[in-house]
């Protein structure tokens, strides 16, 4: 058995990521050359939520367990896409609006929510994009869902300020039921073969409150 395909999900980390309002911009630079140096080495300045990556339940709680100490499995599984495009800016996405595969919501599925926001990256329109409201994520959390992911940078809705205490439905309670969601997600419409395979495993951060991956969609025959 090997993979057949591999579709990219991620964001590439450098000067040009976009940074979710109030976190730091990446920024790279080179520490060693190989005329200077016999090799070439990259310092590299960013948080630990930069580009595409995985939110912890230390994120959001500070009793909640860091990102090492998840279990691996959480971070791959059986991809369901779905799909929640042409919605307006900064719409809920309920229950009712994901129910249509809810069938396929089990323990080990990784769900992978398309909005089409990719298509906003790099403008500020990207921080009006749809988010998952608190039935919508409850119905995840119930049918056993531990691993949630968004084409957009992040499954609640982004402030303009500083984010309004106690506005984090997704988070809380898809964080709070011991999983892992993933922010910055792109090219989901890529995912066009049957059962997929959902991998994105995070940098073994200490104590990680999030930490950037390599999100891929793998075919296997």
């Amino acid at each position: 058995m090997q993979f057949t395909r591999i579709v990219d999900l991620s964001r590439p980390v450098g000067p040009q990521t976009q940074a979710f309002p109030g976190d730091m911009q990446p920024r790279l630079e080179r520490s060693s050359t190989v005329a200077e140096n016999g090799f070439n080495s990259t310092a590299v300045h960013m948080s630990s939520h930069s580009g595409t990556h995985a939110d912890a339940p230390y994120h959001v709680s500070d009793d909640g367990p860091g990102l090492e100490e998840l279990p691996l499995e959480r971070f791959t599984g059986p991809a369901v896409v779905v799909e929640a495009t042409g919605r307006p800016d900064r719409s809920a996405i309920t229950a009712e609006d994901i129910g249509p595969w809810a069938d396929r919501f089990a323990p080990g599925a990784a769900v992978l929510v398309r909005t089409g926001w990719d298509e906003h990256y790099g403008t500020q329109r990207y921080f009006d994009h749809p988010y998952l409201d608190a039935s919508a994520a409850r119905l995840l959390a119930d049918a056993g869902v531990r691993c949630v992911g968004v084409d957009a940078p992040s499954p609640d809705s982004t402030p303009h300020g500083p984010h309004p205490e106690g506005d984090w439905d997704a988070h809380t309670i898809l964080l709070g039921a011991g999983g892992t969601i993933l922010e910055n997600l792109c090219g989901l419409d890529g995912i066009d073969f049957a059962d997929p395979l959902f991998i994105a495993l995070p940098i073994r951060l200490a104590g990680g409150d999030g930490a950037p991956v390599r999100a891929v969609a793998a075919r296997l025959g």
